[in-house]
């Protein structure tokens, strides 16, 4: 455990892959186990290699990503968790609704995407799923946490303000030094009441690039990390070893 004591500035998940976070209050955190729905659902681009009955990680390119189709982050989502009901706004307006845990709801939204996203898809959108499987873009199942001082210093750098959520983060932490937390990689950390183990740091793609209110693609952000600090890297990946609750406002480290 480290010394350096920080707090939970605000805490997300994204129930369909790539599409926008809900933002949450509060999360049960457990072993072997991601926050609750979190990428849950992913959408495939044509025809896949997923096997429902044989859930394994594949490549987030298997998958439609804002790191090749941008247009994603024009649109807002929103999960209900007691009914898997996902409803799809674009500029504020309802343009699709389904749930997603039935074959008509999910038609539904493949429906929309395939109109949506026509020039990008190499075949019909097919949502997929697996009981326990997360379509993180790595194999474990973890949190990804990121640090408001390290944002502060890489705005500087850019010379503009950065949406956190562009490197969709699962936990946004503040009140620790800026880069001090690529220092919990390989060793125990608390969020809130449960322990995590940061194990990787998050090497940053073309997706942090796009602007996840306009769908714009109008930054550099891998690039603009190598250049100053001569790494491509800005979060960490944490898997939970002990379990319990973590919550806006408590403390981390």
């Amino acid at each position: 455990m480290r010394d350096t004591t920080g707090m939970i500035e605000a805490l997300f998940r994204y129930p369909l892959k790539s599409f926008s976070p809900q933002k949450l209050g509060r999360v049960s955190l457990e072993p072997a186990k991601t926050i609750a729905f979190d990428r849950a659902y992913a959408i495939e681009n044509g025809p896949g290699r997923f096997d429902p009955d044989a859930p394994r990680h594949l490549p987030k390119v298997s998958f439609l990503t804002l790191m090749r189709d941008e247009r994603l982050a024009t649109l807002e989502s929103r999960f209900d968790d007691a009914t898997e009901m996902l409803t799809i706004l674009r500029g504020g307006k309802q343009v699709a609704r389904g749930q997603l845990s039935t074959k008509l709801g999910r038609s539904m939204i493949e429906q929309f995407i395939a109109a949506y996203l026509t020039a990008e898809l190499r075949g019909a959108p097919r949502i997929v799923s697996a009981a326990g499987h997360s379509f993180s873009d790595v194999a474990a199942k973890c949190v990804h946490v990121i640090n408001l001082a390290s944002l502060r210093d890489l705005e500087r750098a850019a010379g503009r303000k950065i949406d956190p959520i562009r490197f969709r983060p699962n936990i946004i932490v503040d009140g620790i030094p800026a880069w001090s937390e690529f220092q919990w990689v390989g060793t125990e950390f608390r969020l809130g009441s449960a322990r995590v183990q940061g194990f990787d740091r998050t090497q940053r793609c073309a997706a942090t690039n796009v602007d996840p209110g306009t769908g714009a693609r109008d930054m550099g952000i891998p690039a603009i990390l190598q250049r100053t600090w001569g790494h491509a890297d800005f979060g960490i990946y944490a898997t939970v070893v002990a379990p319990g609750e973590a919550a806006a406002g408590d403390s981390v480290g």
